[in-house]
């Protein structure tokens, strides 16, 4: 038995997004990512996000400057930055800050809520169980071919408006904690603790190290 929403989940508005990327991350956790195509609905709960804080952060895009590439993260908060990576997959973030100043925030695991048998059939693979769950969207480029993000159909895409296709809302969930951890994956500030996870979350892409990491309850 997986989980399942609280309710119908309503839209984050703009001032959501226009804070400070750690501020977003953090209250990111527990909403939910919502991919709406036609008569089918995906939605998951976001479990695991990590932020890049603009043009002063060596590890993130921004830190090259306003170019055509990460125009988004320059522009009005609350849009999709999408990027490709490794030559095998795609990332999701989201525009934080407000409109000229960069700042992002990105995905990089979610809990399956509905639409799970289209995620498997997107992922091509097949679920025996609960178990194999997490090989949806546990993980930056799993959930972005879960949800069939790509930078041509998304880039720029306003995740604050359920007209877009792909939003993020609330259904009155509330986490019992988050642990704060180092990014992973990066090579630049990689001590830094901006990534953030729900606590014991099955669906988290890597545990974390007690050694590394804090956690808060909220």
């Amino acid at each position: 038995m997986h989980a399942r929403l609280n309710r119908t989940p309503d839209p984050l508005d703009r001032a959501f997004f226009a804070r400070g990327p750690r501020r977003v991350a953090q209250g990111l956790l527990g909403k939910v990512l919502i991919r709406d195509c036609g008569k089918l609905r995906l939605v998951a709960r976001i479990v695991e996000v990590e932020a890049y804080l603009g043009e002063n952060d060596p590890a993130a895009h921004a830190a090259a400057g306003n170019t055509a590439r990460t125009s988004v993260l320059f522009g009005p908060p609350g849009h999709a930055y999408v990027y490709f990576i490794y030559g095998s997959h795609y990332c999701l973030n989201v525009s934080c800050e407000r409109e000229g100043k960069a700042g992002s925030v990105l995905f990089r695991a979610l809990e399956p809520l509905l639409g799970i048998e289209e995620m498997a059939r997107a992922r091509n693979i097949s679920l025996t169980g609960p178990r194999d769950l997490p090989r949806l969207t546990s993980g930056p480029g799993r959930l972005a071919e879960a949800f069939g993000i790509t930078r041509a159909r998304d880039n720029g895409c306003d995740l604050t408006s359920p007209t877009s296709g792909l939003w993020i809302g609330e259904d009155g969930f509330r986490a019992k904690g988050i642990q704060i951890t180092p990014r992973v994956g990066i090579r630049k500030a990689a001590d830094q603790p901006l990534r953030y996870i729900l606590v014991a979350n099955p669906f988290v892409s890597r545990k974390p190290q007690a050694k590394n990491s804090d956690i808060a309850r909220i």
